[in-house]
């Protein structure tokens, strides 16, 4: 009888179709994988904010699409222009004159130069938008000027009238003198004097006294206000009604009383 040995099984492995089964399963998980890593990636470029993003990125922005937001960031950004030029100006003009007017003035230049240049010209935006700035501030100290132009120039023609004169005679030339070269009467020529008159408008929030806290004694801060009783004033009237009643009698106190606080007539009193 012959001996058969049964063979033995060998232990099963994941065949070739189970592999490549797990294998094309972990190759679109990657591939999802990496999807949503661009896809978040791309999410954050967009959420970039726009003061971090290059100003000539935010020009074509806003040239493609107007908006306050993308306008402001370009103010922000040119705003050392506005602060610079004001304070250049404001040392050639009298100090009534207040520096805070003039930066106003300038940021409204700033936005028009912003609204109104054109990117393809190509000039440099600081360039341009000095210009525009130094504009703007001149209107405004225009119209701060209280004196009409046409008293200016008159003013102006005097003055030139004057300087002839005192070069031609070789001293300072007398009202009739100027008024016979401008062939003006006497009363033209004091309206036109009057006219002149150089006027200082004070700003009232103009810095008066500088202290170490943070707020300042301003212009306004001491203003004398007329309707308002003087103190020392008050203090001062009640002692002189004190030294002129001590020595009166009650009789004469009360006399003093009835006649000017009363208003009775002395022959009332009596």
């Amino acid at each position: 009888m012959t001996n058969t040995k049964t063979p033995v099984k060998a232990p099963r492995t994941k065949s070739a179709t189970t592999r490549k089964t797990t294998s094309k399963a972990g190759t679109k998980a990657g591939a999802k994988t990496a999807t949503k890593s661009r896809a978040t990636g791309s999410r954050a470029a967009v959420e970039i904010p726009l003061s971090e993003r290059p100003i000539g990125e935010i020009w074509i922005m806003y040239k493609d699409q107007p908006t306050e937001g993308l306008r402001n960031v370009l103010v922000e950004n040119y705003l050392d222009i506005v602060k610079y030029t004001a304070e250049r100006m404001h040392m050639r003009l009298p100090s009534e004159v207040d520096v805070e007017d003039l930066m106003s003035a300038g940021l409204f230049g700033l936005m028009d130069a912003i609204d109104a240049f054109d990117l393809e010209r190509g000039v440099k935006f600081e360039t341009y938008c000095a210009q525009r700035i130094r504009g703007a501030i001149f209107d405004e100290l225009r119209a701060m000027d209280w004196v009409p132009r046409l008293v200016r120039s008159r003013t102006a023609k005097v003055d030139r009238v004057r300087k002839s004169l005192e070069m031609e005679f070789g001293r300072k030339p007398t009202d009739k003198e100027i008024c016979a070269r401008l062939e003006v009467d006497a009363a033209e020529f004091q309206k036109l004097s009057k006219d002149s008159r150089p006027v200082g408008v004070v700003s009232l929030n103009r810095t008066w006294f500088e202290t170490d806290s943070s707020k300042d004694v301003r212009e306004i801060d001491v203003i004398k206000d007329n309707r308002q009783e003087n103190p020392l004033r008050e203090l001062q009237r009640k002692d002189l009604k004190l030294l002129i009643t001590k020595g009166l009698s009650r009789a004469e106190r009360l006399i003093v009383v009835l006649y000017y606080y009363e208003e009775m007539t002395m022959k009332e009193i009596g």
